[in-house]
């Protein structure tokens, strides 16, 4: 099948495609573009009580799940221990592989010039360098190099918050709901583990249903979810000043400064959202 647009979305552990480019990836799905996560570690260290065995079984599941909600083609998730990723040539590789075997159109990571979890900071960093040599037949090997250089773009996490520019955002509203079930699919994450983490598990697991366990992911990852006064300027240039102002839920992403140099603008019309 052909389509008109395909997106590679790699993360460090699954579910972070999800809460940071969740919206906009449903939105883009919805339009016919063929959307890729790729985690390139397992989360096998991401839970409280669970050992890394079963736990790396349980995201995977949630992963799947979470696809499915947000109308993600693929989601591969490496085998590689959470805390423990290193960017060297053999992740390279895979990434320089993964990106070429789906002719990614644009590629979408984390900053990797600032703080925060060193697992994402790596695998932005692996990604900058993968991108530069995806357009090699001598290096991609056995499958195709890409004819031309991906549109890349930077999603934003927690280390990067202080850095992350907003260069282009689009309007959640429409898929917000999908964004928050498959947030939710992640219940290792979004209702145990980060609630035990960050002192609210209590109040976690009494949010037995999806009306409380919406409120939940909206309650304490609220800077991932709404848009953001910072989001303002950029949103009423792009629907409007009405529409811009009164728009709810948000998403942004950074011009990543390599891969193929576009404006904002030629990123926002390439998208279509």
């Amino acid at each position: 099948m052909n389509y008109p647009l395909k997106v590679l979305v790699i993360e460090a552990h699954p579910d972070e495609a999800e809460m940071y480019a969740g919206g906009t990836m449903r939105l883009l799905a919805d339009k016919g573009a063929a959307v890729k996560f790729m985690s390139l570690t397992n989360g096998d260290a991401g839970h409280h009580l669970m050992e890394r065995g079963p736990l790396k079984r349980r995201r995977a599941r949630e992963a799947y799940a979470a696809a499915r909600l947000l109308g993600v083609l693929d989601y591969e998730i490496l085998d590689n221990h959470d805390g423990e990723l290193m960017p060297d040539l053999a992740l390279r590789q895979k990434v320089i592989s993964a990106i070429c075997r789906w002719q990614a159109d644009v590629v979408i990571t984390f900053h990797d010039e600032c703080d925060g979890h060193l697992d994402n900071r790596n695998a932005a960093r692996v990604v900058r360098e993968a991108v530069g040599f995806s357009g090699n037949a001598n290096i991609v090997g056995d499958v195709p190099a890409l004819e031309r250089a991906p549109i890349c773009l930077k999603m934003t996490d927690y280390g990067a918050i202080g850095v992350h520019r907003h260069d282009v955002v689009f309007d959640g509203d429409a898929s917000i709901e999908a964004k928050l079930k498959a947030c939710a699919a992640h219940a290792t994450q979004f209702l145990e583990y980060a609630p035990f983490e960050r002192g609210f598990l209590d109040e976690a697991e009494v949010a037995t249903d999806w009306p409380s366990q919406r409120a939940l992911v909206l309650k304490h990852w609220p800077e991932f979810m709404y848009a953001l006064e910072e989001m303002r300027p950029a949103l009423r240039a792009r629907y409007g000043e009405a529409r811009g102002n009164a728009i709810q839920f948000a998403e942004s992403f950074d011009l990543a400064g390599y891969g193929r140099k576009v404006t904002s603008q030629e990123v926002a019309d390439v998208f279509g959202i």
